[in-house]
């Protein structure tokens, strides 16, 4: 994902207020997602929380709605401009190398737009290109942007975590877990079997995001922003598999932002069990295909 050319929102250099006039473009896939609202520290709304929560002040990097990027998640953006380069130059310095990955949701009828959807993200490596830089992400928590502290070349703001509400049947919930990474093994046994082009890697992003989710977070600057291991293996079944359609691929976008909108484990691994099982049906359909 390129920005801002693929998977990122293009803001422009000067765009602070951007004029609501004016169409940015996002190619996605070959497409064109136009976004004709503006963002200013007067229109840019934020959550509130309570001033004593723990808070970081971290670089803000927009997206649109159908890039929204759950827990446990990993993906790999190609940054080129200038701002990029320079949000991810003050990411890296940090010792924990964290940014916040946000969608930027335009708000109906108005003329302004919202932060939702909010993630912290750990850099996990940088390949350096001729033209700007290759970095591979993964998303740690949800958070709250509940202030913004600067505009230009970036955005930054402080955010605070946000996470699930203490489970109060955790025998039911560590049964349901056990079925979920049983159904998320069942589904990489048959995704590996599908015939895929020879850059598809033979574990599958659900296989990869369960296994970050089963280990420890550790050496992370404030543990407040860790979710539980339960949470984050909640996550971990909201991801695309091998050979799904333009359709199936909304759904799998539908399902993160319901994810995402959760405070409870229990509801999400139920829901994530349900999505894996309705991928594994997917997946062995295309086998029975492939072997006619």
């Amino acid at each position: 994902m390129k920005f801002g050319a693929v998977g990122a929102l293009s803001l422009p250099r000067s765009s602070f207020p951007i004029n609501p006039r004016h169409r940015y473009s996002l190619s996605n896939g070959g497409a064109s997602l136009h976004f004709p609202n503006f963002i200013s520290s007067r229109r840019f709304s934020c959550h509130c929380t309570s001033s004593r929560a723990p808070s970081l002040e971290l670089p803000l990097l927009p997206f649109v709605l159908d890039e929204v990027l759950v827990p446990s998640e990993a993906k790999t953006l190609h940054l080129y401009e200038a701002r990029f380069l320079a949000l991810l130059e003050e990411a890296v310095s940090q010792r924990n190398k964290t940014f916040v990955h946000f969608v930027l949701d335009p708000v109906s009828n108005s003329r302004s737009s919202y932060a939702s959807y909010c993630s912290l993200i750990h850099i996990e490596n940088i390949e350096k290109l001729p033209i700007g830089a290759l970095v591979s992400i993964r998303g740690i928590s949800r958070v709250n942007v509940v202030e913004l502290v600067q505009m230009e070349p970036y955005l930054r703001g402080v955010v605070v975590p946000v996470l699930d509400n203490v489970p109060s049947e955790a025998t039911l919930l560590n049964s349901k877990i056990l079925e979920l990474k049983d159904s998320i093994s069942s589904l990489q046994a048959l995704q590996i079997k599908l015939k895929v082009p020879k850059r598809e890697r033979l574990q599958t992003q659900t296989k990869n995001s369960l296994f970050w989710a089963e280990n420890e977070v550790s050496d992370f600057l404030l543990q407040d922003f860790v979710p539980t291991q339960a949470e984050r293996i909640s996550f971990s079944a909201f991801q695309p598999v091998s050979g799904m359609s333009d359709t199936e691929l909304l759904t799998v976008q539908r399902e993160k932002l319901k994810a995402m909108e959760l405070r409870e484990s229990l509801e999400r691994v139920e829901r994530g069990i349900a999505f894996v099982q309705q991928c594994m049906k997917m997946v062995a359909a295309r086998l029975a295909i492939q072997s006619l």
